[in-house]
């Protein structure tokens, strides 16, 4: 496979060295493998702080700024950031009115964090912590005990950066982001694997004809194989296993979200058969957001994730934000 990159071993440190060349209102600790807000900490503000393996881009890093987080901990591509890396950004961002750890449910993930917070709270930190667990494709699987944790996550970065942003206090933030995560389902398919820059070759066989249901955002594979479909029948599939599992009691937020290698003309596309399922269901979309948000390195396919959007996530989302990855408003 042909990839923009010196060697496998230096691709995570290359990449945030040009995140630091490309923003200079992140700080790029290459070495200690954090991405701070320049500004942090700021007075009287929570901070949130997120993480995981890299390849996931622009989550995490390409969402700290404001209205979103204060720090990121970029693992090895898909690897889960070390505890020491947690513990120095939340020492970077507080500001004493506490930390919220915002962590995808993946093994390596919920340990690490798990261990960084005890640390943390050692040296004076008040922290709390809020799993993100919205994969309805399968339980348990490759990385994971329970629901994975996909696109769900941008939107309690979101939801909860801006209520952080606000002054509201850490019981507050660590609240509204619990209400994302329980009113928010994800599902995701696959058209190609996924190379990582070690292996240098698809992480799993995927025929030509066919394509993947339920894929996870490491790579594993889904709930099923099944010969290509068109997008409203993909849309069907994925708007159906959600609903299926879930019935939002209004209007919601939705994210069409790319897995890397998919052309913004193919997810626009997709988005309108993803909104014509949703009407078919009586299902009302306050919001979309359609981009490659929440990836796996240069996998084609997408993922849809809803959100029940009341009037304060609303309120929330449409808040200000000024991130490398996703911004608005001001």
């Amino acid at each position: 496979m042909k990839m923009l990159m010196n060697v496998p071993e230096s691709v995570v440190a290359d990449a945030l060295r040009g995140m630091g060349a490309a923003h200079p209102e992140l700080v790029v600790d290459v070495e200690g493998r954090v991405v701070v807000r320049r500004d942090a900490p700021v007075a009287g503000k929570v901070a949130l702080v997120s993480g995981g393996g890299s390849g996931h881009e622009p989550l995490h890093g390409g969402f700290v700024g404001p209205g979103m987080l204060d720090a990121a901990c970029p693992g090895e591509v898909f690897t889960s950031p070390v505890p020491d890396q947690m513990v120095r950004a939340a020492a970077a961002v507080d500001s004493g009115q506490g930390v919220l750890f915002i962590v995808k449910n993946y093994t390596g993930d919920v340990l690490n964090f798990q261990m960084a917070a005890e640390l943390a709270e050692d040296e004076g930190v008040q922290v709390a912590t809020v799993l993100v667990n919205d994969d309805v494709a399968v339980t348990d699987s490759t990385f994971t005990a329970g629901r994975r944790g996909t696109g769900a996550t941008l939107f309690v970065e979101k939801v909860a950066g801006a209520a952080a942003e606000e002054g509201q206090p850490l019981e507050r933030v660590e609240a509204v982001a619990r209400q994302v995560v329980e009113t928010s389902r994800s599902f995701g398919v696959a058209l190609s694997a996924c190379t990582t820059p070690s292996k240098g070759s698809p992480t799993f066989d995927l025929p030509a004809g066919e394509l993947e249901l339920g894929i996870g955002i490491h790579g594993e594979p889904g709930r099923e194989r099944r010969p290509m479909m068109t997008s409203g029948e993909i849309a069907d599939a994925a708007v159906g296993a959600i609903l299926d599992d879930w019935r939002p009691a209004g209007p919601v937020l939705a994210l069409v979200n790319g897995m890397g290698a998919t052309p913004l003309l193919e997810l626009y596309g997709f988005n309108a058969e993803v909104h014509r399922v949703l009407g078919e269901r009586g299902v009302p979309v306050a919001r979309t957001l359609v981009g490659n948000y929440v990836t796996s390195l240069d996998m084609a396919g997408a993922s849809v994730t809803l959100c029940q959007a009341d009037e304060e996530v609303l309120r929330l989302w449409d808040a200000p934000v000024q991130t490398p990855g996703l911004r608005w408003g001001r």
